[in-house]
């Protein structure tokens, strides 16, 4: 063993910094149900669906906040994602991220808010979300079923996109590949 400090570039175990980055990734995809790749892993009979079948509330957005796990389940975090609209926010339709049924519509502690059965376990909660569509009715992803509204936990503008799985939170990254590439536009 050796006797001099570890560089910056290498972790007290000896192994590169890198190493262990990829451990906690790996780890937390594997948590998910996700490989690497991004390719569902059976687990059960029940896995995180292929991102080709969940997208983006808003279209086109930018991401304001994003997902904080909590320490425990009564930690504090950032249970969701907080989305904007690019353009003006009064005009902006949310449509549905995945196929499912609406499960709930209407207010929350003062805020209105969209819920959306999935199935498998999976739930996804919009909100400030003006519902269009009544409880009971299917959608597919990409369906208009609410107008962004105001009020809620995020900044004015913005969609709060939480996701549940059998009750438990997740990151809705994992069912969305990440965010889009930024594309450039000009500017005057």
């Amino acid at each position: 063993m050796s006797s001099r400090a570890p560089s910056h570039r290498q972790h007290r175990t000896g192994r590169p910094a890198g190493f262990r980055l990829a451990v906690v990734l790996g780890s937390a995809l594997a948590v998910a149900g996700l490989s690497p790749a991004g390719a569902a892993v059976p687990d059960d009979d029940v896995s995180i669906p292929l991102v080709e079948t969940w997208g983006w509330p808003l279209i086109p957005f930018r991401l304001v906040s994003p997902y904080i796990a909590p320490a425990h389940e009564y930690a504090p975090g950032h249970r969701g994602i907080d989305i904007a609209p690019v353009g003006s926010p009064a005009s902006a339709d949310v449509v549905a991220p995945a196929d499912g049924v609406i499960a709930f519509t209407g207010q929350v502690a003062g805020r209105p808010v969209v819920t959306i059965d999935h199935g498998k376990g999976f739930v996804s909660t919009l909100e400030p979300a003006a519902g269009v569509v009544p409880p009971g009715t299917a959608v597919e992803r990409g369906d208009v079923v609410a107008a962004l509204a105001e009020g809620g936990h995020s900044a004015p503008g913005t969609l709060h996109f939480g996701v549940r799985w059998d009750g438990a939170y997740i990151n809705p990254m994992l069912l969305l590949g990440g965010v889009p590439r930024a594309v450039l536009l000009p500017c005057c």
